[in-house]
């Protein structure tokens, strides 16, 4: 769960005010949010700890065979995506990947990149910045097609784009051309870019 939290209560003990807080989702809820179409599933991902990774100057080599032992597999190439578990990643410039995992096992994430890659990349806390929707079922295409200039058709499992959505910049994580999508966007607007995805799953579909 996102770690933004909604003031429930208070109670005052001495000079102290002592407050009750419950987490609560990018779209403000205290469960994530569900919205299925025609088969398609729109889900709210409120579990995924990210983390951002730029590599320094001259830290290319070093980052590359850290970030391999981290991932357990070779960092992303261009326009592409590991989805993988307990880490996944997404290329999003020269350089420089998102790093995500649950957030249950690994809130921490970004310290434990850092101590990773050490002084050989500026690793920064990206949990907080992102919301995630995950589209699930066998009409995504159509409405892909709607929300975005991205040609997701041509698409494979593991290739992602950074795109604009309802005029947000969003990256989309291809899992499956054919059944899944991962959309993140920015979590100041999760509200505008969820109306977005229901509004194009309700005219596509």
């Amino acid at each position: 769960m996102s770690k933004l939290f909604r003031l429930i209560s208070w109670t005052q003990k001495g000079d102290a005010n002592v407050h009750n807080l419950t987490p609560i989702t990018a779209l403000g809820a205290d469960t994530p949010r569900i919205d299925t179409v025609a088969g398609v599933t729109c889900t709210e991902v409120s579990d995924l700890a990210l983390a951002s990774v730029a590599v320094r100057l001259g830290h290319e080599h070093a980052a590359a065979k850290s970030l391999k032992s981290l991932l357990n597999a070779e960092a992303p190439d261009v326009g592409k995506a590991l989805l993988a578990q307990p880490y996944s990643a997404v290329w999003v410039g020269p350089d420089q990947w998102m790093v995500g995992a649950d957030t249950a096992s690994h809130e921490l994430l970004a310290d434990e990149v850092k101590t990773a890659l050490g002084a050989t990349a500026s690793v920064t806390e990206q949990t907080d910045a992102w919301c995630c929707f995950d589209l699930m079922g066998d009409g995504i295409g159509g409405v892909m097609e709607l929300l975005c200039n991205v040609n997701f058709r041509a698409m494979q499992s593991g290739d992602a784009a950074r795109t604009s959505i309802h005029h947000l910049g969003c990256f989309v994580v291809c899992g499956d051309p054919h059944g899944f999508v991962r959309i993140l966007g920015p979590r100041a607007s999760a509200g505008s870019l969820h109306h977005a995805i229901v509004a194009a799953m309700h005219s596509a579909l």
